[in-house]
Order: C-alpha cells, then structure tokens, then sequence
C-alpha cells in the first residue's frame, strides 16, 4: 500500500493477543444451523482458505444486487398495475444466493479450525464483509414492495435500522470483549429468503396486499424495527451493564464506552439533514446510489470499530469519509440559492455530486479494506486466499464443541 499504513503497532501488538470467543444461545442456530454446518463443512476441501468461503458468500448478495437492480433500478416495477415486472426467476436466484451467503458465512469459522487457519483475519474479513451486506440486502428487497407502499424516505428509515442493530453487536463486544450472537440474524434470513420464495411461487404482487390501509410493507417495517427493540437492543444493553457490575468487561470509562457512538451519530444526522431537506428531492430521485452510499461509510465505521475492539485500541470518534459527506450536504442542502446566486442548484448537478461521491467514498472503502488485510497478512506471515501446507496438515476434523456454563450454551466459533 506504499507508504499510506493503517493500522499501527498498538494495532498490531492487540491483534497478536486477540483470541475470539462469542455467545450463541439462539435455538435455530445452536440445534439447527451448527450441526448442519458441522456436517456440510466436511465436504469442504482443506485446501480451500476460510476466506475464500466468505468471499464467495458475500458475491453471493453483490449478484443479488446487480440482477434486481438491473431488472428495477428505481424501485418503481412493483407500482405497475399489470404485476411486478422483475422476471420470476431472478427471485428464485435471490432466495439461493442469500441462503448461500448465509450457509457460507455460518461454515467459514469452522472451516478456519479444520485447517489451522484461525486468527483476527478471518473474523475481521467475516464481520467488515458483512457490515456491507447490512446495506445490500434490505436494498433489494425494496423491490418487492415499491415506492407506492414503501415510499424511499421509510426505506430510509429500515435500512437505518438494520445499521443499528449490526453496529449495536459490535458496540457490545467493543466494551464486554465477547460477541453475544444475535437471535435476529439466523431468523432474518430464512425469513428473508422466504420472501423471496414466495414472490416466485405466488408472485411478488402478494406483497401488494392490505386490510383496511395496513399493508404489507407496514408489516416488514412493523416486524423489522420492533424485532430489534424487543429482542436485541435490550439484551445488548443488559450484557454491557453485567459487564461492568461483574467486572468482566473492558470496564472503560462512560465516554470511552459511547465512543463508538459519535461517529455513527454524525453519519445519522448528516444523512437524515440530505435526506429531508436536498434542494433536488435527490432521496426520491437516486434512492438506489444513496442508499449504496451511506452503506459504504457506514460500513468503513464498522470496519473501523471491529479493528478497534479485535486489536483492544480506542475507536475513532469520527469518520474521516464523513467529511466530504458533510461538505455535500452543505452544497446540497444550502436554503439561499436564490438569494445569494439568484438561481437554485440544478437537478443533474446534485445527481452528479451524488455519483462522484458514492464512487470516491466506495474507492476509498475498498482501499481500506485492502490495505488492512494487506497489512494483517504481512504481519502474520500469511496469505489471505490461501491455506499453508503446514495449517492444512495440522487442522483439526473436529469442530469446535459447545461448552454447556450456567444453563448458557456457548458456541465459542473460532474466525
């Protein structure tokens, strides 16, 4: 990466000390999902590196993306009075891809013991590719539903949700040192997949369906929003208080606890200020380029924020990607045009503004992403797409057992 580095030797020395270790007391995973993956990853050659596992299943939802995005660009194929016009079998891609990404994603830990190769790349290539299908995904299933009944300012609000209720996990790991594995994700997606199903089998025109003004679409919002709420938000805070009254956790101080926060916050607000006050409507206008623009920042704070708590450093405070997005917003968002220039901000300008942005923002993630696993390899003598003979030959068959504590199962997944 020449002379551009980013992470440090404190970075460095944490990821040396790091060992995983997560909580997973979710029925569907622990006596479904684990041994069904337990079995399948036998088939799995030992040759083949974790990585490659989990970079297959995230091309899995990238494909998912292009093809509906091709076939429904702006959201509009499921307002046709004749049907949706997204052909039948791009949703029964969709459905398989996604359960692919899933499969995948739940096999590349154990794939990582079988062949030795457990360590902080695995777990942060796993969790930092992740954080960007947290965008992918509720992105195209606005499809299914359309601007008519899923306007794009409360697509806004759900694809905001879904950030929050994968950065709060990390939050929680960031101060407790443990990941307690969500209930929600399993669930999540056989539901998601499911509903592409159904729209193959009956037709996405069922999501068109209300009784006396409740709508489908209010439903997902209703489910999607309230799951959290009830089911992971409070659970999440309980886990950081025990960690602090037990002394378990890493026990920092308030503002160093909410540190996370701030950036997270700042992206919030600035995308909520674009967003209901563009001079151009660009949310209705470009929903597509938007929403793929938000996700890659929010996902380069994630990816900044598992570093920071794999490597045991303080997480920043602030984006650096949030800069340009916040000079935008000015442009775009300036109330005096007409005073001070006697003219308003022309349509394609902000469009274009848009586009350039999402295109430096996403080249700048990428350059991240790379630059971190680059370095990560370096530092520990490895390759990312590649197992060592040496690791291969001294992995174990045996996946790594659940440990039975207190009444609590607890999976510990090696990355």
């Amino acid at each position: 990466m020449g002379c551009m580095r980013y992470l440090s030797e404190a970075h460095l020395r944490g990821f040396e000390r790091y060992k995983y270790s997560s909580i997973d007391t979710s029925f569907l995973s622990v006596y479904v999902m684990h041994p069904f993956w337990n079995y399948c990853v036998k088939f799995v050659p030992k040759w083949l590196a974790p990585n490659v596992l989990t970079f297959v299943g995230f091309l899995m939802t990238v494909v998912n993306f292009i093809l509906i995005a091709y076939y429904d660009w702006g959201f509009e194929a499921a307002n046709s009075e004749t049907g949706n016009t997204v052909p039948a079998w791009v949703w029964t891609l969709a459905a398989i891809n996604i359960l692919i990404y899933y499969n995948l994603d739940g096999m590349d830990g154990k794939q990582a013991r079988r062949t030795g190769t457990s360590g902080p790349l695995g777990e942060l290539f796993d969790h930092g590719l992740d954080s960007y299908s947290a965008a992918l995904i509720p992105i195209y299933l606005f499809s299914l539903f359309g601007t008519h009944d899923l306007p794009p300012i409360r697509m806004f609000f759900v694809i905001w949700n879904v950030f929050l209720n994968f950065y709060l996990t990390h939050v929680e790991k960031y101060n407790t040192g443990v990941m307690f594995l969500p209930w929600g994700y399993d669930f999540t997606m056989w539901g998601v997949s499911g509903m592409l199903f159904l729209a193959t089998v009956f037709g996405p025109e069922m999501y068109r369906f209300s009784i006396n003004g409740f709508t489908v679409a209010n439903m997902f919002e209703f489910v999607l929003i309230g799951s959290g709420m009830v089911s992971s938000h409070p659970i999440i805070a309980r886990n950081i208080y025990l960690s602090y009254k037990n002394k378990t956790g890493k026990m920092r101080p308030m503002w160093e606890m909410l540190r996370p926060f701030f950036s997270f916050v700042w992206l919030f607000v600035i995308t909520v200020v674009w967003s209901f006050f563009s001079r151009n409507d660009v949310i209705n206008k470009e929903p597509r380029i938007l929403w793929i623009l938000y996700g890659t920042i929010f996902s380069n704070i994630a990816c900044r924020l598992i570093v920071a708590q794999m490597s045991d450093t303080r997480c920043d405070a602030f984006n650096v990607l949030m800069w340009p997005l916040a000079a935008t917003v000015g442009v775009c968002c300036f109330p005096y045009y007409q005073q001070v220039f006697d003219t308003d901000l022309p349509s394609d300008t902000e469009r274009w503004i848009l586009y350039g942005l999402t295109i430096f923002s996403t080249l700048a993630h990428w350059h991240y992403g790379y630059g971190v696993v680059s370095e990560m390899c370096d530092h520990f003598h490895i390759r990312c797409f590649k197992v060592r003979k040496s690791s291969s030959q001294s992995g174990s068959d045996i996946t790594q057992p659940l440990l039975q504590n207190n009444n609590k199962i607890k999976p510990l997944k090696s990355h």
